[in-house]
């Protein structure tokens, strides 16, 4: 599994206003109903009101590549543009826990 989470960042509640719309447009639900997508979601840090957090999570590369070419793409790439968000990334790959298994309380 691949999860990348991008950190959304504008000025007078933009980043926000961006996810809310991304939610109510139906951006995200189709997003979320790709195939290979396991996790489209939005946060808000605690600390940083101009700042959402998107944790996005994919099977596989393969499945990525596909968002990253389907038509959803341009029309995120439009609201970024509209609210004049600014972005950073971090990439995750998973892999078993192991031994560290012990220390998740479930």
């Amino acid at each position: 599994m691949i999860t990348i989470n991008l950190y959304y960042r504008g000025t007078g509640g933009s980043a926000l206003a961006f996810a809310g719309e991304m939610e109510e447009s139906g951006i995200a639900d189709r997003i979320r109903g790709e195939e290979g997508n396991l996790r489209y979601e939005y946060f808000r840090p605690l600390d940083d009101p101009e700042t959402v957090l998107l944790i996005d999570s994919w099977r596989d590369q393969e499945a990525l590549d596909r968002h990253h070419e389907s038509p959803m793409m341009t029309a995120l790439a439009a609201l970024r543009e509209k609210y004049d968000l600014h972005m950073t990334a971090e990439r995750f790959v998973s892999e078993d826990l192991g031994t560290d298994d012990r220390f998740i309380r479930k």
